[in-house]
């Protein structure tokens, strides 16, 4: 038995979803607890990508359950469209997925809004997917909301509906509103089947001695409460939130699992440290592909901030780390490794600059060599070049915690775990 959690420790991409897919194989249940359909999870195996947005990338594996816990918000439609096209992709997923009952809504009103306020605050805009998140977990929070369970009944739904668009002053006429709802019964009767409750389910999990795989959207510095605020997303990225977000307490977890990518990237708006945009900025965007997997957006990029990592990395009590698209460096002839921040000529090494400040604050590097070989066959430690283990062991003495699985490509046979009865160095 063994419940583990693999958690984005940056600002989300960090190719969590690579990590999940190489561990769910050994998992009876792979669970989402946060976020909803502005998470973008890519695999890819056998050269064929798959991407997805609120169901669980565990999904792959015809033996795995997959669960969708009450802190994840549901858009109805986006969510048949997701079941759909994985069906059509010969991925079965009958009696393998169960969504909470109790999960709020998303609603074309949240995206309505979303947009909106986006392009009220001009230049102080958060960067959203405009996917209705941050205004869905808004109003569950206000009790304005609607949860999953809610359309079952059309006369209840209505009258919340009315009230939801009253609460935020927006007028919907008698048909509007009448074709709204028969949209979300209808939905509601495709879903149906796959509605239950996941807290119960994952009691009885646990208490069967299931191996249960816990999987977060975004990253960590993304929290609604110790991200980059208000840079943040709607939700909690952080070990503790598989609770709040599953009934499954975090207690109960045997090991948390940290993923990091190799380098820096971020979507959006927000503080970037590390951030570099010359040519080479360019060339790591295009080999590493970063682009939104969600909205398609090119990501900013920049080199590895230890300070930011190990920020997330204690906050979460991360038992390992996991280091994804390592590949993407080979072939740049030094690399850097932010160590602290630089602020009004102060050395800082405490994550704890105010978003308004971070013009003001600069990266100290170390800096590394790197190395020319294709390291995307490497399926060891021991076969990486000299230069990328030196990069591991830096990452592991700055975050103060050791590596334990490595990614050197996109597709799921890319991916090692290492021996630690062997030396990193």
């Amino acid at each position: 038995m063994s419940n583990t959690l693999v958690l984005g420790c940056m600002w989300g991409d960090e190719a969590k979803a690579k990590i999940v897919d190489y561990l769910a194989e050994k998992a009876d249940f792979v669970v989402r607890f946060q976020g909803g359909s502005n998470a973008g999870h890519t695999i890819v195996t056998e050269g064929k990508k798959y991407v997805f947005h609120t169901i669980p990338s565990g999904i792959m594996f015809p033996q795995t359950l997959c669960l969708i816990g009450a802190g994840v918000l549901i858009d109805p439609a986006a969510v048949l469209e997701e079941i759909k096209a994985l069906e059509k992709q010969g991925i079965n997923l009958k009696d393998r997925l169960l969504i909470d009952f109790r999960a709020g809504l998303v609603l074309p009103l949240h995206k309505e809004l979303d947009a909106e306020q986006e392009g009220r605050l001009g230049d102080a805009r958060i960067g959203t997917t405009k996917r209705g998140i941050g205004p869905a977990y808004s109003d569950y929070t206000a009790r304005t909301g609607l949860r999953l369970h809610d359309l079952q009944f059309e006369g209840y739904t209505a009258e919340r509906l009315q009230a939801l668009y009253r609460h935020h002053h927006k007028k919907i006429t008698k048909e509007q509103l009448q074709e709204e709802v028969v949209s979300l019964s209808k939905a509601f009767r495709s879903l149906k089947k796959y509605v239950g409750d996941v807290e119960l389910s994952l009691y009885e999990a646990h208490r069967d001695g299931s191996n249960i795989l816990f999987e977060g959207a975004q990253g960590a510095l993304l929290d609604n409460i110790y991200g980059n605020y208000p840079f943040v997303t709607s939700s909690r990225v952080m070990t503790d939130a598989v609770g709040t977000g599953t009934g499954f307490s975090a207690r109960y977890l045997d090991k948390v699992i940290g993923v990091y990518k190799a380098y820096c990237t971020r979507v959006g708006e927000g503080p970037f440290v590390t951030e570099i945009k010359d040519e080479l900025a360019e060339t790591i965007r295009k080999t590493g592909n970063e682009y939104g997997a969600t909205t398609g957006r090119p990501r900013r990029i920049g080199w590895f901030d230890t300070v930011a990592a190990s920020y997330s990395a204690r906050l979460n009590k991360l038992d390992c780390l996991a280091i994804t698209c390592l590949d993407v460096l080979s072939g740049l002839p030094e690399l850097k490794l932010c160590v602290a921040h630089k602020q009004k000529g102060r050395r800082q090494e405490n994550y704890d600059f105010h978003s308004f400040e971070a013009n003001e604050v600069s990266p100290v590097y170390e800096t590394f060599s790197g190395w020319e070989e294709d390291i995307s066959g490497c399926r060891s430690l021991a076969k990486l070049p000299l230069a990328a283990r030196r990069y591991l062991v830096a990452l592991e003495d700055y975050l103060e915690t050791k590596v334990e699985i490595v990614s050197v490509g996109k597709d799921r046979k890319q991916t090692f775990t290492i021996n630690r009865k062997r030396s990193m160095k």
